[in-house]
C-alpha cells in the first residue's frame, strides 16, 4: 500500500515517526466509506507527547496547505484532526485500546509502518 499512498500522507507519517509516535498505521477508506479516503492513526506515550504529535501534525498540514480542524484538544485520550479526505488521529495507548478503530474499520486495506519501512 505504501506506493499507494500519496505524499501529504508521506510527509505527515514521516512527521509523526520523526516525534517517535508509536504504532502508526494508515488506512485505505477509499472503497469502505465516504467520510475520508485515508486515516492515520498514531498513539503517544504521554500526555504531552500527545500534545507534541497533535502539534506537529497541525504545522506539517499547513506547510502542505491542507485547511484542518482539531476535535478533543483537551481529551486525554484521542485527538482528531479533519483535514478533509484525510483524518489524523492521535491516541493515548489506553485511548488506542479503548476506540478500537482497526476494528471498527476492520475492512479497509491498512499498513503499519515500522522502522524498517523507509519513507
Amino acid at each position: 500500500m505504501k506506493e499507494k499512498m500519496s505524499k501529504e500522507v508521506q510527509t505527515i507519517v514521516k512527521s509523526l515517526s520523526d516525534k517517535h509516535a508509536e504504532r502508526i498505521t494508515v488506512m485505505n477508506l477509499g472503497e469502505t466509506t465516504t467520510l475520508a479516503d485515508t486515516f492515520i492513526l498514531a498513539t503517544a506515550n504521554s500526555d504531552v507527547h500527545m500534545n507534541t504529535l497533535t502539534e506537529t501534525t497541525l504545522d506539517t498540514l499547513e506547510v502542505l496547505g491542507l485547511p484542518s480542524r482539531l476535535e478533543g484538544a483537551l481529551s486525554p485520550r484521542w485527538r482528531l484532526i479533519d483535514a478533509g479526505n484525510l483524518v489524523i488521529h492521535i491516541f493515548s495507548k489506553q485511548g488506542r485500546d479503548f476506540y478500537g478503530i482497526e476494528r471498527i474499520w476492520g475492512d479497509a486495506e491498512t499498513v503499519e509502518i515500522g522502522e524498517d519501512m523507509p519513507l
